[in-house]
């Protein structure tokens, strides 16, 4: 008997009629590219969230400072996000002397009022604007320069008693950042 007038055999039971074959041959294809995806995430995910700041940075992301101790004429530094911050309690010459203060006579135009949120409290980041220096001002002793607010000595920036640049290369006034009175004796920054 040639091949051709052999009589077929019937199919065992359960095999492949050749449509069910091509459905178990996708669902076996979307199972595996499923399990390969939760496999990349898996893998890539510890990855990803290591780029997430550390508990100890978000920690510094605010700073609160207690102004109860800081006599009138007096400043302190507190640290914020690594950067230090210049927070000074004005006499009533060093405010009256600020607002005074023509706009015109000021390299970055700002007035007094918009830098400070509360009376006599200044707060600012003390890093020059210049090429990042600290400026000097915050001791009794440091000189303060010609108007009597603070002074960059590496390249000779002058700010005045509202952190305003008045003579020198600092092409913009010391930054304010971001803070809020949480009572009447204490802030927090950022």
């Amino acid at each position: 008997m040639a091949q051709s007038e052999m009589p077929h055999a019937a199919a065992p039971p359960g095999s492949d009629d050749g449509h069910g074959g091509a459905r178990r041959r996708d669902f076996l294809k979307l199972v595996t590219g499923s399990f390969a995806v939760v496999g990349v995430g898996a893998i890539v995910w510890p990855f990803i969230h290591s780029m997430n700041p550390s508990r100890d940075v978000l920690a510094l992301s605010t700073t609160e400072v207690d102004l109860a101790p800081i006599a009138v004429g007096q400043a302190v530094t507190v640290v914020w996000r690594g950067k230090p911050v210049f927070v000074r309690h004005r006499t009533p010459e060093e405010i009256r002397v600020a607002r005074a203060t023509s706009l015109s006579e000021l390299k970055d135009p700002q007035p007094d009022q918009a830098r400070v949120i509360r009376d006599p409290w200044l707060v600012m980041v003390g890093i020059c604007t210049h090429l990042g220096c600290v400026p000097l001002g915050q001791k009794v002793t440091d000189p303060r320069g010609e108007f009597g607010g603070w002074f960059c000595p590496c390249h000779g920036s002058h700010y005045d008693t509202s952190g305003r640049i008045r003579k020198g290369p600092a092409p913009t006034n010391l930054v304010v950042p971001p803070y809020a009175f949480t009572s009447d004796t204490q802030i927090r920054i950022g």
